[in-house]
């Protein structure tokens, strides 16, 4: 208990901007003081915080985020949200004020003459018009508390929006890596398809020419019509990234289809990054600081509850006319007011209080386990990104000169095939191979852009 009245009071006082050591104290145990990978390609200083996607100079990629920005159904969504929360915050700061009423009306009625009480039956009649206020004072602070919380999840709420934006841009980012990824594999294929074109013609008039059998003209074709079949599901996967794209964009697919047909190359981005340290992912994560607002509204939720415990007080009053007669209603003698203050103490309630208490206190303890839990995930995400990129750079090397050294063996394997020196067999062999080399380095190429773009996602964007 003695814990839990720490953290409230401590979280009732907090200023509403958040820094790293006050959010620190949240935390189960303190962060690391810098990342497991040590490689040269990371930094430990914070990247740019505005627009990261600029760093592949890609105007096409620019124009896409910028108009996911503006009409994602999301990123809508999520400003209705932020709006509603705002409303809510707005909702309870009015529970400061007094609340007016005007009240008026005509009052016809007949009395028994039949009660025993000697009076024969009557009509009366009046009008009435009055002001009435109800005003609760908040001695205790029991609606600021409330009114708190709600501005802390009206904070947590533009955090979740801001979340929302980072993860719909690595979105756009990785879905228009993947299609440019696929249209590459398209043109490697259609290129090697020409090529083994070249060499089927070589066959049929090496054995037009009695040179060789009929064997290698059947192996050459099998090649080419092989490499031809795997054009159209190729075709078929970049159809599908256009659609993805046109939804994380807003629009039907015919809408972006025409813009991004067009094939360009891959960005060719392998330059070091920086990372910061790991306490930098409380200051930049919109999620590790939504987590923090959700701990600071529930203290509060927690201190407007135990407040309950306490008397109520309210200002109750009323001023207006009343008269038998409309003519005689502004005069002075048909003036009536009253003034009611009163307060009001739950004495007992059937342990309905003790266990609001309780709900609430267990609420904080979850939104401070969630808090850690939220931190926790952020730093391995980023741990995970930083070893992916890391490997995928490796990765794109090796494929380099594996490429190299597949285009060294077809040519080398062609030429003595011409010579009369080598079966068909190793011509066969380094096609195959060179194609696969070619869609490794593409396939690597487009993940190695997507794990950059997942490590920028863990750091927490540049918004």
């Amino acid at each position: 208990m003695t814990r839990v009245r720490l953290v409230f009071y401590m979280l009732m006082f907090l200023p509403l901007a958040m820094s790293a050591q006050q959010a620190e104290k949240y935390l189960s145990r303190p962060m690391p003081d810098g990342w497991q990978d040590k490689d040269t390609l990371f930094q430990q200083v914070l990247p740019v915080d505005d627009q990261w996607w600029k760093v592949f100079d890609d105007t096409t990629l620019d124009s896409l985020i910028s108009l996911a920005i503006e009409q994602n159904p999301s990123v809508l969504m999520a400003i209705n949200r932020m709006d509603q929360a705002k409303a809510q915050w707005r909702i309870s700061q009015s529970e400061y004020l007094p609340a007016f009423s005007l009240d008026g009306g005509w009052t016809r009625q007949q009395t028994s003459g039949n009660l025993g009480t000697g009076s024969p039956q009557a009509w009366s009649g009046y009008y009435n018009a009055s002001v009435k206020m109800s005003w609760q004072l908040d001695v205790f602070g029991v609606i600021r508390q409330q009114a708190k919380a709600q501005k802390e999840l009206y904070a947590a709420s533009k955090e979740d929006y801001y979340a929302t934006m980072v993860s719909l841009c690595a979105e756009v980012a990785s879905a228009y890596f993947n299609l440019r990824e696929m249209q590459q594999e398209v043109d490697v294929l259609r290129r090697n398809a020409s090529s083994q074109e070249e060499v089927v013609k070589i066959t049929e008039v090496r054995y037009n020419t009695g040179l060789v059998s009929k064997l290698d003209v059947a192996q050459a074709k099998s090649v080419y019509y092989s490499t031809l079949a795997s054009i159209p599901m190729a075709e078929a996967s970049v159809i599908q990234n256009i659609n993805t794209l046109a939804v994380l964009l807003g629009l039907y697919p015919e809408d972006v289809t025409e813009a991004l047909n067009t094939i360009r190359p891959l960005p060719d981005y392998m330059e070091p990054v920086g990372v910061g340290v790991p306490g930098d992912l409380l200051l930049r994560r919109p999620d590790v600081r939504a987590a923090e607002r959700q701990v600071n509204a529930q203290a509060s939720l927690l201190g407007a509850s135990r407040l309950d415990w306490l008397p109520q007080f309210f200002l109750n009053g009323s001023f207006g006319y009343a008269s038998h007669n409309v003519e005689d209603m502004g005069k002075q003698g048909s003036m009536t007011w009253s003034i009611a203050p009163s307060m009001t103490w739950a004495l007992f309630n059937g342990g309905k209080r003790l266990n609001e208490d309780r709900l609430q206190k267990a609420q904080l303890d979850e939104s401070i386990n969630q808090f850690n839990n939220v931190v926790l995930t952020a730093v391995q995400e980023v741990d995970n990104a930083m070893s992916a990129y890391r490997n995928s750079i490796k990765q794109i090397v090796s494929c380099r000169q594996m490429l190299y050294q597949g285009k060294e063996a077809f040519n080398l394997s062609l030429d003595l095939y011409k010579q009369g020196l080598a079966t068909f067999q190793s011509v066969l062999d380094a096609q195959r191979s060179l194609l696969t080399y070619e869609n490794t380095l593409v396939k690597a190429k487009g993940n190695s852009l997507v794990c950059l773009v997942q490590m920028y996602q863990a750091l927490g964007g540049g918004w």
